[in-house]
């Protein structure tokens, strides 16, 4: 299955959407490069610490720009109509998305091979190799929504 079809399944299973946007807000993880990791059962520190690399590049470049946007968009504006502001939130949104797919095909690009590390292993040395790693909960609640 490819990368994105796999992590579009993913994100629509109970729960994992909630632990994502937890492990993005609150604990500072990029979930695109947490998820990516899962796919290919990633547990070597070289090969997640260089895809941790490009995920922040591309969280600089791309990505935390576009969701501060998004966010912007969110309520109401005065004197803008709802509706249009609605409309340009949609799109700033489907930009988003395909940056996030950007990031992931990118990603997959650097895994050669999967392994078949327990998720919630994958997850403890993901977070560790992004440099600021997650509380062990955290990390557990997107593990069993995974698994």
């Amino acid at each position: 299955m490819a990368i994105w079809d796999w992590v579009l399944q993913a994100y629509g299973r109970p729960g994992v959407p909630e632990a994502t946007l937890a492990l993005q807000d609150i604990h500072g993880q990029n979930t695109t490069y947490l998820l990516w990791a899962i796919h290919a059962r990633a547990t070597n520190k070289d090969l997640l610490v260089r895809a941790a690399a490009a995920a922040r590049a591309w969280d600089q470049t791309a990505l935390v720009s576009l969701r501060q946007v998004r966010r912007a968009l969110k309520p109401p504006l005065a004197p803008f109509p709802d509706s249009q502001r609605e409309q340009l939130r949609e799109a700033v949104k489907a930009l988003e998305l395909a940056s996030e797919k950007l990031l992931m095909e990118a990603l997959d690009g650097l895994s050669h091979e999967r392994g078949d590390a327990p998720v919630l292993d994958v997850l403890h040395a993901a977070s560790q190799a992004w440099g600021h790693p997650a509380p062990d909960d955290a990390l557990a609640v997107l593990a069993a929504a995974l698994e």
